[in-house]
């Protein structure tokens, strides 16, 4: 089965959205990143959580972007991880209540590919959880000064990680690593 990576777009004083979970700063560091655009290509699902797929979205007002994963990018399972599954079904998303089973759905539906998970919280659970393999953070260059962390754990422990590689593009640094076990 594939691999659980947390990729996220941050600025260089670590946040990945601003406060109240504003994501238009997003929008203005979107470009062409060869990493971001190979990234999309090896993903076989998406592990989500409520606050980010209810949330904010860059592409707010692009009705041919707006609400899609990666701006319309990709297409694929989704699965949200929620304590509060909708009496209505999403085309092409699975609620799901708790992350054992989330991350046992997810990686079966992506096979050999990754499963992106988008949301820190979540990232921070699977951390946590030891199920966590790898980390790519997109870095741009904007300082948002209040907002979402890439992580968020006060009085969190130390988590070693191995840098696998790092390139430029012109909206951002690609920095992508493996968490050590």
């Amino acid at each position: 089965m594939g691999k659980l990576l947390y990729s996220a777009t941050m600025s260089l004083d670590g946040f990945i959205a601003g406060p109240k979970g504003d994501m238009s700063w997003l929008t203005e560091h979107i470009g062409p990143n060869p990493a971001a655009e190979q990234l999309i290509g090896d993903i076989g699902a998406i592990l989500v959580g409520n606050r980010s797929f209810r949330g904010d979205d860059p592409h707010k007002g692009d009705p041919d972007r707006e609400g899609k994963a990666f701006g319309g990018g990709w297409e694929g399972p989704q699965f949200v991880l929620t304590h509060h599954i909708p009496d209505a079904p999403v085309p092409g998303v699975t609620f799901v209540s708790d992350l054992d089973s989330a991350v046992t759905a997810a990686k079966a539906a992506a096979g050999a590919k990754y499963v992106n998970i988008i949301g820190a919280d979540v990232a921070r659970q699977c951390l946590a959880a030891g199920v966590l393999d790898e980390i790519f953070v997109f870095i741009a260059p904007v300082l948002l000064g209040d907002g979402v962390r890439l992580f968020d754990h006060p009085g969190g422990t130390n988590v070693k990680l191995e840098r696998l590689d790092l390139t430029e593009a012109p909206q951002a640094t690609n920095i992508r690593l493996r968490v050590v076990r």
